[in-house]
């Protein structure tokens, strides 16, 4: 791994639930010496990327990174634009929705609104979903460019639970279903007990952008439930990419047929 990569990789360690880190842990979670690791944060803390807590000594994410991201925002105004939507489709459900963007080959979870349910599903911001085993990954997937398709299926399929679908004929039989009715369904494929519905974001060009998903406990979901859920998603969906990009889409028919 180069350089810079392992520096990016150091930045990776941190989630919503472990934000500071000492360096001996960091070291062993990226699989480095301490002094390569030091080292690595001392050249990500002269550009403000990381910093470290003046007692503990632990380290942290930098205000350079939301700089960075306020940059991005103002370029690719993602998660403002989808927001208040998302709220919406919580709402709506009484569920946890989450949005994704896609990036480097999976979908990142971007922003979460959580169900006010004492049961309920939780997703992290920053969570990274693979396309094969989860129904964001499956929509996305449904609308994309066929190459973008092809390249996913150039490595192996992991299994994230026993029902993660693992063979290419299993998942291009949910993409072809996603694709004829606009939103994809799946049940316990990434994480046991979870049932999600999603349906794609599409950019100007018609493809995906990401992707918008409702997350509900599998044991308070049915086909009728499951029905309704994947309708309100489609037409939040279709709000979020017409606000992006200006373009109508239409919820009330499948966006394309593969």
């Amino acid at each position: 791994m180069s350089t810079v990569g392992k520096a990016v990789a150091l930045l990776e360690h941190f989630t919503l639930k472990e934000p500071e880190i000492g360096l001996s842990e960091l070291a062993r979670k990226a699989g480095l010496d301490k002094a390569t690791a030091r080292r690595l944060l001392m050249a990500l803390a002269e550009h403000r990327l990381i910093e470290q807590e003046p007692q503990s000594r632990r380290y942290r994410l930098g205000a350079g990174l939301s700089r960075l991201a306020r940059m991005r925002d103002a370029h690719l105004p993602f998660v403002r634009v989808a927001a208040p939507m998302v709220r919406d489709l919580a709402l709506e459900t009484g569920e946890t929705v989450h949005l994704c963007e896609f990036s480097a080959g999976a979908l990142l979870t971007v922003h979460v609104e959580l169900s006010a349910r004492a049961n309920r599903v939780n997703v992290d911001v920053g969570q990274v979903l693979p396309l094969h085993g989860t129904a964001s990954g499956i929509a996305f997937l449904a609308f994309s460019r066929p190459e973008t398709v092809e390249a996913y299926f150039g490595k192996p399929l992991a299994a994230f639970t026993p029902h993660t679908m693992t063979t290419r004929d299993k998942v291009m039989t949910a993409v072809q279903l996603a694709a004829t009715r606009g939103y994809s369904r799946s049940a316990q494929g990434y994480e046991e007990g979870v049932h999600s519905i999603a349906a794609p974001i599409l950019g100007s060009d018609g493809f995906p952008l990401g992707t918008l998903a409702v997350a509900s406990p599998v044991s308070r979901v049915d086909d009728t439930t499951a029905d309704r859920q994947g309708q309100a998603a489609r037409q939040a969906s279709a709000r979020i990419s017409t606000h992006l990009t200006g373009e109508q889409w239409h919820a009330s028919v499948p966006l394309r047929q593969r």
